[in-house]
């Protein structure tokens, strides 16, 4: 079925629920403008300074950078931490408060992202779990305790050599990270993303399967966490909306939308206004 087919069938089904998932992975911030890190090639078309420097994703989001060059470490960091402040939630995260206070549904948000975009477009900060962290919030290196702080540090960049012209650090003196969980990561202190964990699951114990609809935009096959989460909430009744330009395949009855998060969330938000 089209695009705007399904967005009917996706509209009857949103005006029958009593709650709304929303599960994201990093396709999410590709209409406002962020990259999606998709690949080697995808993560050097956002930041070249890598490629000449022979490094990819995951070894720029490396933990071990922040305690043999911390200002490199924090060149990556503090260059995605600007990046994320000056961005702008695009039109679909809009759409989706909408309908959550247009229906009065409850709702939760589960992301892979560390961009803090839902917290920026409205959504409340108490029914998002960030399951990757956060780089809006530090922590020590060490790590000397278990505290997690909000991340107000100014870091300059030099894009040349992508290293950091500030170093934020902790109340011990020792070097701080953001509170993010990195590849190969040993250090990460993940007691705000549990806290967020155990909400999520109060809001699901709180609805029987069938009066949630999941809506899950931009999660990729390459790091699972999101599609798998969605997939094995509609296993147990509810329904999955999968909006994905690529890899947006998923059986009955959940409903695939091969295209972009915002161009699929107009759809059905043009197909709700049908209804009304």
């Amino acid at each position: 079925m089209s695009v705007a087919e399904n967005a009917r069938q996706a509209a009857e089904i949103l005006r029958q629920a009593r709650a709304l998932l929303v599960t994201a992975g990093a396709g999410m911030g590709v209409d406002s403008g962020l990259p999606d890190f998709r690949g080697d090639h995808g993560f050097w078309r956002a930041y070249p300074m890598y490629e000449r420097l022979g490094i990819n994703f995951i070894g720029a989001a490396n933990p071990a950078h922040f305690e043999s060059d911390p200002s490199f470490g924090w060149g990556f960091y503090g260059h995605r931490t600007n990046l994320y402040r000056a961005t702008v939630p695009h039109l679909g995260f809009a759409l989706l408060h909408n309908w959550l206070q247009r229906y009065d549904l409850d709702g939760f948000v589960v992301t892979s992202n560390v961009d803090g975009q839902f917290q920026k477009a409205g959504f409340a900060a108490d029914a998002i779990l960030e399951v990757h962290g956060s780089i809006h919030h530090l922590q020590c290196t060490t790590p000397c305790s278990g505290t997690i702080w909000p991340n107000d540090e100014t870091i300059p960049i030099e894009e040349t050599t992508m290293r950091a012209q500030h170093l934020p650090r902790c109340r011990c003196g020792a070097v701080a990270r953001p509170n993010i969980l990195m590849f190969g990561d040993y250090g990460w202190i993940g007691d705000r993303s549990s806290a967020q964990q155990e909400r999520f699951e109060a809001f699901l114990d709180h609805h029987r399967p069938e009066e949630i609809v999941v809506v899950e935009l931009g999660a990729g096959t390459a790091i699972p966490t999101i599609r798998d989460l969605s997939e094995r909430i509609g296993q147990s009744g509810a329904r999955v909306l999968r909006i994905n330009p690529r890899e947006a395949q998923i059986r009955p009855p959940h409903l695939p939308f091969a295209c972009g998060a915002l161009e699929g969330l107009s759809a059905i938000d043009a197909a709700l206004s049908e209804l009304s």
